[in-house]
């Protein structure tokens, strides 16, 4: 073990009072629904996999697939026939599977027979439980330095598998309705069909973490079914509904409105239970500092729960002291928070992981934005310890050499190198593709410093009463913007903003769409922000499906990069908002126009990046072939997209809108909005809308 890591404190973990309770169960799996062991599919549950192989065979031989899908974000259908058999025609019987996961996984198996004489059948469930870390999956190394046991029952058709390594605990319980025989780590039934009759068994997969157990309850299949239902239509009829003339946008909600619902985790803050997103399917169902409170701000209309979730969770889990191995420093918000064996004994730093320099600014900003739709003085309140730690962070432990302005450069050996949003290793870039060293001074983490301190001065001013706290907030917001103008800016290509300043405070020279972002913080004087207009829709920034992430006339460009080239549906509904702020209208709109168009090459679902191909090269838009989907800050950029083109605003406790509707999307009713305690209901036709109380 590195001399730097270090285990994780018990007495940290509980005095934070913070417990995922759900939301973090996913299953991944071919399309007959096994899982073949080696590869990363499975049955996980907080960053742990607890099924790494489930086949399932017929007389030694693969089913056939006729089709499967996902039925729901909590459930999936594999339909499938025999192929030719010793002695059995193909096609001769039916196969289907029926899964649900929620607390654990249950599986319904249907075997029904089409011949009209008696059928024997040896069904097998072959299952492997390797207990391996997420970060082992994803990096394809498995290597368990703990213990195992695995301790079968026959007489219950019941398959236990246990693992120890230090503080770290867990076991997988296989168990089956149907009496079969245990032969190794498999199932195995004697399946006696009568002429077209039916065999069917049901299994129940229990995960157990450390003292916790998920089982599925004892119940019928369809109650399960029913009950994960039931919530998911809750929180359909709890969030508002959308009518567009454009039925692509209509579909496009509907999609990200569900989607949602399956990205949020529930959490427990000191007693209280709170919903927020975790960050997207499959790898990254957890609390992420980021990607979290930016998929809260961009859902406020749908509802201000999840914000105040966010707001509390990352609250409870600030930055307490100076950890290099954890990137951590007081007052710091998270960057993210796992669960698994390798954050259990100290291999990762990732229990929480510190290393993001601009979490603590969109928390100040998203609890400001959340205060103004719900004029929740009591939250604001109750957070103003958080608010001067996270203050106290921006001035002092995130300018690493007192130039005023917020610097990352890990101190941790597992440490992220770039730790903004564009956070792969090349994403910090000179316009000659030389990476920038740091020290890395992004241009849109100043621009979220500024903004964070003039919305916390309006919070100082008008909820706590601290006329001095809000002038000086407002005096070192006003110095930041003058000194960054100066110092960020280019004069060359027409003029822009440099990515960063890297160690020795040289401009790194990049164009980037950090520039929208820059926008969206209000840090950019008017006259420039026309200049930066016209480069976000110039040629080498914009590919006809949005912003691309990097200049195609930049050395380093590359469509097809993660973070130099790329269009990110966030990013883009980020611009948008930037442009909306200085009045660009017409331009906010486009970006939303031509990405919804790209969601309905896409089942209607935004993934977390497309590929930075122009319109007229690849026809339709090329989905990163690595993307999340469902991830959430992508699926909250619709959410994002209605609030802008509607023109909704929170305005001293009334909801206002100056809609400016692109002509494609038609008329537009947002019917529920949730702030201030009621609901709202906003029309938007062209330049024409209202605003009334919904009835």
């Amino acid at each position: 073990m590195p001399d730097d890591v270090e285990g994780v404190d018990p007495a940290r973990l509980e005095s934070a009072q913070i417990q995922i309770l759900d939301g973090s169960t996913f299953m991944l799996s071919d399309p007959r629904g096994d899982v073949q062991e080696g590869s990363v599919a499975g049955l996980y549950h907080e960053d742990t996999r607890y099924l790494s192989s489930f086949r399932f065979t017929v007389n030694g031989a693969t089913p056939v697939v006729l089709t499967s899908d996902k039925v729901d974000y909590y459930s999936a259908a594999f339909y499938m026939t025999n192929p030719e058999l010793d002695g059995i025609p193909a096609k001769s019987f039916s196969i289907q599977r029926y899964r649900f996961v929620g607390d654990g996984m249950r599986e319904s198996i249907l075997i029904r027979s089409h011949l009209n004489e008696p059928l024997e059948l040896e069904v097998r469930l072959s299952c492997k439980v390797d207990f391996a870390d997420l970060f082992e999956v994803r990096h394809k190394q498995v290597r368990k330095g703990g213990k195992g046991w695995t301790e079968h029952d026959a007489e219950h058709c019941l398959l236990s598998f246990r693992y120890e390594h230090s503080v770290f605990k867990a076991a997988s319980r296989i168990h089956s309705s149907e009496n079969g025989r245990i032969d190794g780590d498999d199932m195995v039934f004697d399946v006696k069909l009568e002429a077209r009759g039916d065999w069917d068994t049901t299994i129940e997969v229990a995960v157990h973490l450390h003292d916790v157990v998920l089982e599925p309850v004892r119940q019928q299949f369809a109650d399960d079914e029913r009950e994960a239902g039931v919530v998911l239509q809750k929180w359909r009829d709890d969030v508002p509904r959308l009518a567009a003339d454009w039925d692509v946008f209509e579909h496009v909600y509907q999609r990200s409105i569900v989607d949602l619902a399956a990205l949020r985790l529930f959490a427990q803050v000191e007693g209280n239970e709170f919903a927020l997103p975790a960050a997207g399917l499959p790898w990254f169902m957890a609390i992420f500092g980021r990607d979290t409170l930016i998929t809260s701000y961009q859902s406020l209309l749908i509802g201000p729960e999840l914000a105040k979730g966010a707001l509390h969770s990352l609250a409870s889990l600030q930055g307490t002291e100076v950890n290099d191995y954890k990137d951590e420093e007081p007052g710091k918000i998270l960057h993210e928070i796992r669960f698994g064996e390798l954050t259990a004994i100290g291999l990762r730093p990732h229990r929480p992981y510190y290393g993001t320099a601009d979490a603590t600014q969109l928390f100040l900003i998203l609890l400001s934005e959340y205060w103004r739709f719900t004029k929740d003085d009591q939250t604001v309140s109750d957070m103003r310890e958080n608010v001067m730690r996270a203050l106290e962070w921006i001035d002092h432990y995130g300018d690493l050499d007192g130039d005023g302005y917020v610097e990352y450069k890990t101190r941790s050996s597992q440490g992220l190198v770039n730790q903004s949003w564009k956070d792969s290793w090349n994403s910090m870039m000179f316009r000659d593709g030389t990476i920038a060293e740091p020290p890395i001074a992004g241009c849109e983490l100043q621009g979220y410093v500024y903004d964070a301190k003039v919305r916390t001065a309006e919070l100082a001013e008008k909820v706590w009463r601290d006329a001095e706290l809000a002038k000086r907030l407002r005096d070192e917001a006003s110095k930041l913007y003058d000194r960054f103008n100066e110092d960020y800016w280019v004069e060359d290509r027409g003029g822009y903003y440099a990515i960063a300043l890297d160690a020795d405070k040289q401009r790194v020279d990049c164009m980037s769409s950090n520039m929208g972002h820059l926008l969206w913080s209000g840090i950019v004087p008017k006259d420039r922000a026309k200049v930066l207009r016209d480069q976000l829709f110039s040629g080498q920034m914009w590919s006809g499906w949005g912003v691309r992430t990097m200049s195609a006339d930049d050395a380093g460009y590359n469509p097809v990069a993660y973070h130099d080239g790329t269009i990110w549906p966030h990013d883009n509904s980020i611009i948008s908002a930037g442009l909306y702020r200085y009045g660009f209208r017409e331009e906010a709109g486009k970006i939303a126009d031509d990405l919804t168009q790209a969601a309905a090459y896409t089942d209607y679902r935004l993934p977390e990046v497309f590929a930075g191909y122009v319109r007229s090269f690849s026809r339709f838009p090329v989905r990163y072939p690595t993307a999340c989907s469902p991830q959430a800050w992508a699926t909250a950029a619709p959410f994002l997209w209605l609030r802008i083109i509607l023109g909704i605003e929170a305005d001293d406790g009334k909801i206002v809108a100056d809609p400016a509707v692109p002509m494609r999307f038609g008329k537009l009713f947002f019917h529920g909005l949730h702030a201030f305690g009621t609901h709202y209901d906003v029309t938007g036709d062209g330049n024409v809308g209202k605003v009334e109380l919904t009835s």
